[in-house]
C-alpha cells in the first residue's frame, strides 16, 4: 500500500500544500507544536486519506520537506497472457470485411512477439465460418455457437467475450471500429478491467515491453497519439474499416478449431431484437466502394451532389461528402467521410470543392489515386492529389461526365 504521512516536527503550518492539492485533501488544523529549530507553531496540516490519490504534488510543494511519500512498487505478472485475438464480427452469417483486414494486421503483430493469431467467431449455425477465418490467416478459431447470439445484442456478446478472455488470457484483442465494435468493446473492457483506444488508424509493438503501440486522431484529428496500456491485459483497440489491406485468400491454410460453451442462464438481457430493416438508399456501398466521388462546402448547395451522383452512377461508384457539406443538411451523414465518418480506401477518390482539413483527410489518405477539383491550388487536398485541377468544377466535372459517356459510347 501506498503511505503518506505529515512530519509534525517538520511542518510549520505555512498552508503551501493545500494550495497545491487538486483534490482538496488536506486541511490545517489547531496543534501547537514545536519545530526541530526550536520554534512552536500553532497549526499542523492534516491529509484526508479518503480524499488522497498519493500524486505528490503536496511533496513537491513543501520546501520544508515536511510531507513523506512512500508509493507501493507494483509488479506486474502478464506471463499467462499471450496470442492476439480479432473479434470475427459477422452478421447474419456474413464476415465483416475489417475481420480479414485485422487478421493480417495480427499476423504482422504476431511474427513480431512470436505468437499465434486466434479468432473469435460468435453467433447462430456460424461453424461454417470458421474456415473462412483461417483462409485469411487465423492459426486458430474460438467458436462460440448459440441461438442466443443469433442476433447481435450488447449484453450476451459482451458476457461471453468476457468470458472467454477471462479463460484463455489473450495479450492483445482487436476489433473493428464498427457499429458492432464500437457499442461493446468497452463494455468488454470494463468487464475484464482493462483499456481501451478507440478509432485506431495505427498498431505496432514494443518488442521489449510487449506493449501494443496504439495510434489515433487526437484534438480533432490535428495530431496523432500513441495509446499504451502498460499495466493491465488483454491490450484493447477498436480498428477503422480500411486502414490495413487483407492477405489473399489461400484455400490450403490449416488451423485450429475450439468450440466453447456458455451458460446464458445467468445473463440479464434487458433489450430485444425486433427486426433488422436493410439500407437500401445507397446503390454502392460507400465503404467497400472502389471509386468515390466527393463534394463539400465549394458544391455551394445541394443541388451539386446531383452532378456528383450523375459522374458516380457512370464509374460504378458511391458518392461521399465533407463534414461541413453533411453539416449543412445537403447530403445524409452516411455519406460522411473523415474522422467522424466513414474511412475508405478506394482505388480512385475525386475530391470535388473539398479543402482538405486533416479530419477529413484521415478517413480518405489512403486512397490508391485521388483527383483534386478545387478553385484554390493552395487547398491541403489540391497538395496531397496525385492529380490536381484547379478551377471551378461546375465547369471541369460536366467535361468528365461527357467524356465518360463518349469513351462508354452513351450519348
Amino acid at each position: 500500500m501506498s503511505r503518506i504521512e505529515i512530519i509534525i516536527n517538520k511542518c510549520t503550518g505555512c498552508g503551501v500544500c493545500i494550495k497545491s492539492c487538486p483534490y482538496g485533501a488536506i486541511t490545517l488544523v489547531d496543534s501547537p507544536h514545536t519545530l526541530e529549530s526550536g520554534r512552536t507553531v500553532k497549526q499542523v496540516a492534516v491529509i484526508d486519506l479518503n480524499k488522497c490519490t498519493y500524486c505528490g504534488a503536496c511533496v513537491e510543494a513543501c520546501r520544508y520537506k515536511a510531507i513523506l511519500l512512500q508509493k507501493e512498487e507494483v509488479y506486474y505478472d502478464f506471463k499467462d497472457y499471450k496470442n492476439i485475438w480479432i473479434y470475427a464480427e459477422q452478421r447474419r452469417s456474413e464476415i465483416a470485411p475489417v475481420v480479414f483486414e485485422l487478421i493480417a494486421k495480427g499476423k504482422e503483430l504476431a511474427e513480431k512477439l512470436n505468437c499465434k493469431v486466434c479468432s473469435v467467431l460468435l453467433g447462430n449455425k456460424i461453424k461454417s465460418l470458421a474456415n473462412e477465418l483461417i483462409y485469411y490467416g487465423s492459426d486458430v478459431v474460438y467458436v462460440v455457437d448459440d441461438p442466443v447470439l443469433e442476433e447481435f445484442l450488447d449484453e450476451p456478446y459482451a458476457e461471453v467475450l468476457a468470458w472467454l478472455i477471462k479463460e484463455e488470457k489473450p495479450e492483445i484483442l482487436l476489433m473493428g471500429a464498427t457499429n458492432i465494435g464500437r457499442s461493446f468493446a468497452s463494455r468488454v473492457a470494463a468487464k475484464v478491467r482493462t483499456g481501451l483506444t478507440a478509432d485506431c488508424t495505427g498498431l505496432d509493438v514494443d518488442l521489449e515491453t510487449r506493449n501494443l503501440l496504439q495510434t489515433r486522431p487526437a484534438f480533432g484529428g490535428n495530431i496523432m497519439a500513441t495509446i499504451l496500456t502498460p499495466k493491465h491485459r488483454p491490450q484493447m483497440a477498436t480498428v477503422r474499416h480500411k486502414v490495413f489491406k487483407a492477405l489473399p485468400k489461400d484455400t490450403t491454410r490449416r488451423g485450429e478449431i475450439i468450440e466453447k460453451h456458455f451458460d446464458f442462464s445467468k445473463v440479464k438481457i434487458r433489450t430485444k431484437f425486433l427486426e433488422f430493416i436493410k439500407d437500401t438508399t445507397a446503390k454502392v456501398n460507400l465503404a467497400e466502394a472502389d471509386i468515390i466521388v466527393s463534394g463539400g462546402r465549394g458544391l455551394g448547395g445541394p443541388e451539386g451532389f446531383k452532378l456528383l451522383e450523375e459522374l458516380a452512377d457512370l464509374l460504378g461508384g458511391a458518392v461521399g461528402a465533407s463534414r461541413a457539406a453533411v453539416d449543412a443538411g445537403w447530403i445524409p451523414y452516411s455519406h460522411q467521410v473523415g474522422q467522424t465518418g466513414r474511412t475508405v480506401a478506394p482505388k480512385l477518390y475525386i475530391a470535388c470543392g473539398i479543402s482538405g482539413q486533416i479530419q477529413h483527410l484521415v478517413g480518405m489518405s489512403s486512397s490508391e489515386v485521388i483527383v483534386a477539383i478545387n478553385k484554390d491550388p493552395e487547398a491541403p487536398m489540391m497538395k496531397i492529389a496525385t492529380y490536381s485541377i484547379e478551377g471551378d468544377l461546375y465547369e471541369i466535372v460536366p467535361e468528365i461526365i461527357k467524356a465518360v459517356k463518349a469513351y462508354k459510347g452513351i450519348n
